[in-house]
């Protein structure tokens, strides 16, 4: 095991205090780490009006046991630091999180559930959650998942934290399952009308093949390959294309959206719909310009189109909308709206976690 950072019992009473305050004062708070994903909150989420309870200071690896595929860190750890020390191991954070800035944290990174072009085919951010401490509503200290403490009711409410946006409670430490890094990776590049390469996504995720990340854009389906030296090998020549040099680079300025794609004045509208859609269409039918990741699973999509109309054609492709940047234009609509009986269970789950609605009201969903 190594044991990087010491206890932080005072930084942890100072945030479960403050929380305490807000719950008997009625105030709101405003839970930030680096803010480098501030740009997801919900117009409804006025910020600017709320205390600022901070996880800065809450920084630490608790430990980390390569043996065991197991790293805790405190939320307010850097990613980049995190994942600096898992390279000098061969191992990884499986789901490759975006950061979007140098600071981003882990508790940003889990509270917000984002996950990288290797999601589909080694899982999602939640799917790593192990365990979390977190400071509820009320400021109560609670543990629940691996490593912390069994929860007897059954539920993964250590998995429920992800991609709450700390609506639910403030991160302190969180427990992950990591992976060994593959000994090698390659991607090739096939020139293709948009018809032929998601036929093409397709068939590949029908063959036992270790694909990694399968993108679109500009008529280029990149398929990145993983594993040792043979199997990568071997797979290529099953494969036709041509293998990029610098992919790194690649998959580096899609996973943080600094591809020329990404460079536009429309909002950026990300879709997630079942990877065997028909989205052929879809800039034709969204007046816009898409690019596809997750082997076609996930659609970034540039327009200025009403979040009705997008929300509305998500939903025919058998998944959801979310308005991910503003771009020029403004909207209030930036989640796909819950069915009542949806919207009724976030309802509950939240006055259960946060009686008061004093943690993040409105940033997720502007009724919760």
């Amino acid at each position: 095991m190594i044991l990087i950072a010491a206890g932080t019992k005072d930084i942890t009473s100072k945030l479960a205090n403050q929380v305490k305050q807000a719950y008997a004062n009625g105030a709101v708070l405003n839970i930030r780490g680096s803010a480098t994903k501030s740009f997801l909150a919900n117009s409804d989420h006025d910020k600017n009006t709320a205390e600022l309870i901070t996880t800065r200071e809450h920084q630490g690896i608790v430990n980390y046991e390569p043996g065991e595929l197991v790293l805790t860190a405190r939320s307010g750890t850097r990613l980049n630091d995190i994942q600096k020390i898992l390279a000098s191991k061969n191992q990884m954070l499986a789901f490759e999180p975006p950061a979007y800035g140098e600071q981003a944290t882990l508790g940003g990174t889990i509270a917000c559930a984002l996950s990288g072009p290797r999601r589909p085919y080694t899982g999602s951010a939640r799917d790593y959650v192990l365990g979390v401490h977190m400071i509820n509503g009320r400021g109560e200290v609670m543990g629940f998942g691996g490593q912390v403490m069994k929860n007897v009711a059954g539920y993964d409410v250590s998995r429920l934290m992800t991609g709450a946006m700390g609506t639910l409670g403030l991160l302190l430490d969180i427990s992950l399952k990591v992976l060994p890094a593959p000994e090698t990776e390659k991607t090739l590049v096939q020139d293709l009308s948009p018809t032929d390469a998601r036929k093409c996504m397709i068939k590949l995720a029908r063959q036992y093949l270790p694909i990694s990340a399968m993108s679109y854009t500009d008529r280029f389906l990149n398929i990145r390959l993983s594993g040792t030296q043979a199997t990568v090998a071997a797979s290529a020549e099953k494969i036709d294309g041509e293998f990029i040099h610098k992919h790194e680079t690649f998959w580096h300025d899609i996973r943080e959206q600094q591809h020329p794609f990404f460079k536009s004045d429309k909002a950026l509208w990300r879709l997630s719909i079942p990877a065997a859609s028909d989205w052929v269409d879809i800039e034709t039918k969204l007046d816009g310009d898409c690019l596809i990741d997750w082997g076609g699973a996930l659609v970034w999509l540039t327009s200025n189109e009403t979040p009705e109309k997008v929300f509305a054609y998500a939903k025919t492709l058998g998944g959801h909308a979310r308005l991910f940047r503003q771009g020029n234009s403004r909207s209030d609509s930036r989640i796909q709206p819950f069915s009542p009986g949806l919207l009724s269970w976030h309802k509950k789950i939240k006055h259960a976690f946060d009686p008061k609605g004093i943690l993040n009201p409105g940033l997720m969903h502007k009724d919760v």
